[in-house]
Formats: C-alpha cells, structure tokens, sequence
C-alpha cells in the first residue's frame, strides 16, 4: 500500500511541476518501444474479412465496458440527452485524458457503437492491445503523409455517416489529474474542416488515499455548433474557447470550487 501511494505521491509532484511551468502537454508517462509508425499501408478501416473481430471487439467492450468501470471506479453518466439532441449528425467529443481506461469512459458516454477514438502513435502496440486498437475503433496519428491522408478521408466518411470521433485534446494523459487542461486546436480544426459540432466531456471523480479514482462521473455537455460567420481559423478557436469554458463549468460546479492552478514558476511572469 505504501508503494501504491508513493507512485501516486510522485505522479502529483510531476504535475504539480508541470503546472507550475504551464507545460500542460508534456507527457511525461514512458509509452516504451512496442510500437509501430502507421505506415500508407495502415488500415483505419478494417476489410470485410476481418470485420467480424471488429464486431466481436466492439460487442465485447459495449457489454462488458459499462460493467467494469463501474465496478472499478462506480462510474454514472450524465448529459447523454446532449448525444440524443444531435439527431443522428455526426460529430467530435473532446474529453480530459487522465486515465488508461478512459477511452471506456467516452464509449460509455457517447455510444460504444457510435465512437471512433483518435489517439498518438505510440498507441498503436503490438500484441494483444495493438489487435484491440485495430479492431476496436481506435485509430493512431502518423508522421507519414499517405497514413494521415487515410485517417483523414476515414474520419470523414464515418462523421458523414453519423459517427462521433473522440479527441483528446489536451494532448497528453496525466494520470487522475482531476483539473482541465488547455486544448489543442487539432480537434476543432477537424471540426470546422467537416463541418460538424463539438461535444464537451469531462469526467470528475474523488481519489482514494492510495489516489485511486472512485465515484466517477462522466459528463456529456451540449454540442458546440461552428460559427458559420467567422473565417475557418476564428471558427476553430471560437469552438475551442467555448468547449474550454464548459470544461471549467463542469469542474467548478462538480467540486464546488473555481478552477485554480498552482502559481505560475515561469521566469518574468506571474
């Protein structure tokens, strides 16, 4: 137990660190050597030979996903009256990244079978958890031009057809990190670029003393609609300041409390 507490104690110190120096999108968690670059021959969608993994996975994860996350965290979701009010129209979620199961959070919240979830490439691992992300909609960035020109025509095709693409924007995970992080742009250019609306999720939840999570709670906010009268870039922004501000909300009216970071550490700046 003091083991786990310590790894807990020093996740906090990094972050704590971080925050003081506003690097937000450090990742500071080792993602290891067992993985692949996807390459222009990676599949983003899987032929029609191999689509009946993709439905054993998918079946798989909305059965048995629900059920462990409330075992292990007693998880609830609230606002899926936000996902209903989209009527079927595809879309982007952005969620907080804080835990290496939280992909199950955003499934849970916007549809296991609706979802379709962006992640860097050094997700993209060998074995057993590479074959899941293959088959599981989950679908890694690549530095190779022709990988991201087919994630690109993937992506739109499924929003086109009513599916909704998860990013999260913050960038990097921070293990149980409980406050909202800046966001990337990537996310809402894609949105302006589809022309679709961005729908905010954002999970609280209380720590034990070991700082494990527990009474998890995964909010789904109203959709945020592009500005059809600002240039492309200012829509994106618009879009990114709107979705930042309904994170702070959920945050603050969660645990009662005005988002807070620690004092600013950078030199000439306070």
């Amino acid at each position: 137990m003091r083991k786990e507490r310590t790894k807990a104690e020093k996740a906090r110190r990094i972050q704590d660190t971080l925050e003081g120096y506003r690097r937000f999108d450090y990742d500071y968690i080792a993602f290891g050597n067992d993985w692949e670059m996807p390459d222009g021959k990676y599949r983003y969608r899987q032929p029609w030979y191999e689509r009946i993994l993709t439905g054993f996975w998918r079946v798989l994860l909305g059965v048995f996903g629900p059920l462990l996350i409330r075992v292990l965290y007693g998880a609830k979701t609230y606002g899926r009256k936000n996902v209903r009010a989209l009527k079927g129209r595809g879309a982007i979620s952005v969620c907080n990244h804080f835990n290496h199961l939280d992909t199950l959070f955003v499934r849970d919240a916007i549809g296991h079978f609706r979802s379709f979830h962006t992640m860097a490439p050094w997700n993209n691992k060998g074995g057993l958890g590479g074959h899941i992300i293959r088959h599981g909609g989950m679908w890694p960035f690549s530095n190779n031009v022709t990988a991201t020109k087919n994630l690109m025509r993937e992506m739109g095709k499924r929003l086109h057809e009513g599916k909704i693409v998860n990013f999260y924007a913050e960038q990097a995970m921070w293990i149980n990190y409980q406050k909202p992080r800046p966001m990337k742009e990537g996310a809402f250019h894609y949105a302006v670029k589809f022309n679709v609306p961005v729908l905010p999720v954002f999970c609280t939840f209380q720590k034990n003393a070991n700082g494990h999570i527990k009474k998890l709670r995964i909010h789904t906010m109203p959709a945020i609609y592009p500005d059809e009268m600002l240039p492309a870039k200012e829509r994106a922004h618009a879009m990114r300041a709107a979705a930042e501000a309904a994170w702070r909300e959920c945050y603050k009216r969660a645990y009662g409390i005005p988002l807070k970071y620690l004092p600013d550490r950078r030199k000439g700046l306070c």
